[in-house]
Order: structure tokens, then sequence, then C-alpha cells
């Protein structure tokens, strides 16, 4: 770094890592620390951090707690559900679209309190210190970044420990041993990474998952829930409107309740390794299921297949941290655009960790009944229309088949 910064904006959880994080940021720079702690849906109390950060020596004024849960859900949820992203064809991406709103928010408190560098907390193996530096650089290009993984000298968890016991900070008598997994969590997912789950070749442990029940421990009688949507976006549940936040919270306590929304997946992380993570997204899979369902009734042919065609692209630009880009801005656009009539209601079944698509309606609906119906159609369908379209169709594999039968296919 060319030049020690004298005003720093940290991403704050007041867990050990982020609170020896302070701590060297005041010891190694000298530096003013302003503390930005979001509530995401983690479903931890996050108003302590502010008594942690202020016996750290941070200023009051200098602590940043919000609660973020309806920006997060109305503006990078929601906006990614409409695409029906899943990386690497499986993966929701519940750590990775969190990412974005954080850098914005630590870009934004810098400019307010004139802040000249932003710091996280992500190791040097991991996706996230690129997520939230490209955030950061989209934003804002001039800011210095701090990456104390990258850069302090501290080599093993022992020697973090015995920094933080110098400094005074508190250490809880699990974090002296070696702890079992590393999660995350946020109201779309929970993930689980690390020590117990090293080897792919091992089942995870029951105790692994955090947000469900075991599907053979879920209820023994299915469960019919009603989701509304307007413009690609959930709206209501059961009838009941409700906020984007509110919506994600209920659709996560069906989840749990029916052991829906695991996934164990051995990913290709940005950085090049192959990670094995245990993935739990109980509500984000039901409205996955749901959305595609709405779609499915409203949408065209072309539209939907364009879609699924850029989907895969749309997804590893959120997974590798792309979401401040042009081309993810210009995909958004046509994702959006293509969600105007997507409105209407999906009926679901829950049952033992399987989300079931059983009903779909809309006043948009391009399902007519009177043209596909095995009954008299009334004139609605020719049917002498289809011989000369599959003829057309057929004409470039007539004219190969007469070639290769009278030459052979190798010529």
């Amino acid at each position: 770094m060319s030049s020690a910064p004298k005003k720093v904006v940290l991403a704050y959880s007041g867990g050990l890592d982020t609170s020896i994080i302070l701590k060297w940021l005041q010891t190694e720079f000298g530096a003013e620390v302003i503390t930005f702690t979001a509530d995401l849906g983690q479903g931890e109390e996050i108003e302590p951090a502010r008594a942690k950060a202020i016996a750290a020596g941070v200023k009051p004024e200098n602590v940043f707690i919000e609660d973020v849960r309806e920006e997060f859900v109305r503006d990078y949820v929601f906006p990614m559900f409409r695409a029906n992203a899943v990386y690497e064809g499986v993966y929701l991406l519940g750590t990775s679209i969190a990412r974005p709103l954080i850098a914005k928010r630590q870009i934004e408190i810098a400019d307010q309190m004139g802040a000249d560098a932003v710091c996280h907390g992500a190791t040097g193996k991991g996706n996230d210190q690129v997520r939230f530096e490209l955030g950061y650089y989209g934003l804002n290009p001039d800011i210095k970044v701090i990456a104390p993984w990258r850069d302090w000298e501290f080599k093993s968890r022992t020697d973090l420990l015995a920094f933080a016991e110098s400094q005074g900070i508190e250490i809880t008598k699990d974090k002296r041993g070696e702890a079992p997994f590393s999660v995350d969590a946020n109201l779309l997912h929970s993930s689980s990474e690390g020590k117990v789950l090293e080897d792919p070749a091992e089942a995870a442990p029951e105790f692994v998952h955090l947000r469900t029940v075991a599907p053979e421990d879920a209820p023994d009688e299915p469960e019919i829930v009603t989701i509304g949507f307007e413009k690609g976006d959930a709206c209501a549940i059961n009838g009941e409107a409700m906020s984007p936040a509110t919506i994600l919270t209920k659709l996560n306590e069906l989840g749990r309740k029916h052991g829906i929304g695991r996934l164990d997946l051995l990913e290709n992380r940005f950085v090049g390794m192959k990670s094995r993570g245990i993935y739990e997204t109980p509500g984000g899979t039901i409205l996955l299921t749901a959305h595609r369902g709405m779609e499915s009734i409203t949408l065209d042919r072309g539209a939907g297949h364009l879609k699924d065609e850029l989907m895969p692209r749309y997804a590893e630009l959120i997974y590798n941290g792309f979401w401040w880009s042009p081309e993810r801005e210009m995909l958004q656009a046509a994702i959006d655009h293509s969600q105007r009539f997507v409105t209407g209601e999906v009926k679901v079944k829950l049952y033992k960790g399987g989300v079931h698509l059983v009903g779909r309606d809309s006043p948009y609906s391009l399902y007519r009944e009177d043209i596909v119906t095995f009954e008299d159609d009334h004139g609605a369908y020719d049917q002498k229309d289809a011989e000369g379209f599959i003829k057309l169709n057929a004409l470039r594999l007539r004219i190969l088949a007469g070639r290769d039968r009278k030459f052979g296919k190798n010529g």
C-alpha cells in the first residue's frame, strides 16, 4: 500500500476475526476505524457489535448498524430470481448476492465520512475477497482496499489468538480450539465449509445443517402453498400481501419445516480451486420452483428459451463478483423486460424435502385450452397445417439422407 490509510470503513460482524482486524487496523496503521454491520437476516443479534466496537476504541458516531433485509431481498435477491439464476446447475448464490450490498454501503459510508479506505475480512483463498473488491472498485475506482488476510504477518490461528489476548480481545471458549466448520448466513441461505466438511467422500454430519430439519423427519403430510407474483416478483403467500423480506422469511419457515433446500456442493471457485460446501436455501428453493412455474404459463417459448441460455452467464457474473458490471446490468435489463406479464398465482406442494408444482394461473396466460384440447377444438387449430411444417423442417434432412444413401456417410 503506497500510503497508510487514515480512516477505514470495516465490514464488521463483531465476531473474533473482525474484532482482531479492527484492532490490527488501529495498531498497524494508527487508522481511525469506522465499522459497518449489516443485518442481512443472518439470524443473529447484531446490536452487540455496537458495544464491542466502542469498547475497542471506535467512536460511537463511527459505528453503523443497519437493517438492510428489505433492500437485500427487493434489490438483489428478487432481481436474481427473475433470472432463475443457479451456478453450476444447483447453487442459488446465497453468499454471492449479499456481497454487492455490503460493498455498496461501505463505499457510501466512506463517502459520507470522508474515509480513504475500506476493509473486509475475507481470506486470500476464497471468492469473497474478489466479490468485495470488485464491488469497491466498481463504485469508487480510487478507494484504497485493505485485505488483512493477504497482508498481515499472522501465519496461523494460534498467532491470531495470541494477538487477540495481547490486545484484550475477548475469546469465547469454543474459539480456543478448532471450530468444526465455518458458517456464513443471510436471509436467503446459510453455507458451511471447512474442517469436518473438507473430505468430499464423507457425508456431512447432521449437526452441520442449521436451517432445515432432515427430510425424513419432516411432516408426513404435504402442505399446499399458494404464492402470488407481480411482474416476476413474489408478492403474496396464501393470498396475504407481504413485503419482499417478509415473504422470504415466511418461505424459509415453510422450507425449514419440510426439510427443503439442502445442497452438498463441490464447486469451482473463481480463484481456481474446488471447494466443498453444505448450503441450505429453504425459501429460495421454493421461490425458484414457483417462479419457473409462473413463467411457464406467461412467458413465450422464444423468450423463455433465450432466458435459459442467458442464465448461466448471468449466474457466473454474480458468483464471480461482477454485480456492478455493465454486462450484468445489460442482462438484467433483458431479464426484467421479460417479466412484464409474469403475474398470477402458483400452487406448490411441500413434502419431505421436495417442492412440487401443482398449479398455476394468470390473467396473462398464454395457455389456450381450446387449442391444446384432445376434444373438438371447433377449428381453433388445423392439424393439416402440421404436414407442411414438418416437411419444410425435414427438407435439409431429406437432402442429406439422399446423399448418404447414394454415397455413404463417409463419401
